[in-house]
């Protein structure tokens, strides 16, 4: 991929919230839950194919603002919510932008053929044996 995690830094927006679960009376004070917005149309990190990509593949995770939205409220702490954001999000874009090899068609070779139709050969001998022995 033609981006890291620095770079990637540098074009999210963290939000952060008041979020429930886990913290006791901590959950009630300070806000933990991050939420984690990436603009991908100004993006530099991206050519316009890959941005067409992206657009394309992740297009459920954008909010009505048309950023690519990550929420992480998973851990006590702010910090460690933000590394596990941008983790999500850095998967999702190597995950979106990866394009699987074409399938090459091939055709069965001539050995194989030959086996093949050799031993329907041996097969239909077998069984033809066994039924010269049979009178009705």
């Amino acid at each position: 991929m033609n981006f890291s995690k620095a770079e990637l830094q540098k074009e999210v927006i963290y939000k952060a919230s008041r979020s429930g679960g886990k913290g006791g009376q901590n959950v009630n004070k300070v806000s933990t839950k991050v939420e984690l917005l990436f603009d991908i149309q100004q993006s530099v990190l991206f050519t316009d194919e890959q941005k067409a990509r992206l657009v394309s593949k992740l297009q459920v995770r954008f909010n009505r603002d048309g950023l690519v939205q990550v929420i992480s409220e998973e851990e006590r702490s702010q910090l460690m919510n933000k590394e596990r954001a941008m983790d999500k999000l850095i998967s999702m874009l190597i995950q979106a932008l990866h394009q699987p090899k074409l399938r090459k068609p091939s055709k069965v070779s001539k050995q194989a053929k030959a086996k093949r139709m050799e031993q329907k050969r041996l097969q239909s001998v077998k069984k033809q044996l066994r039924q010269s022995g049979r009178d009705y």
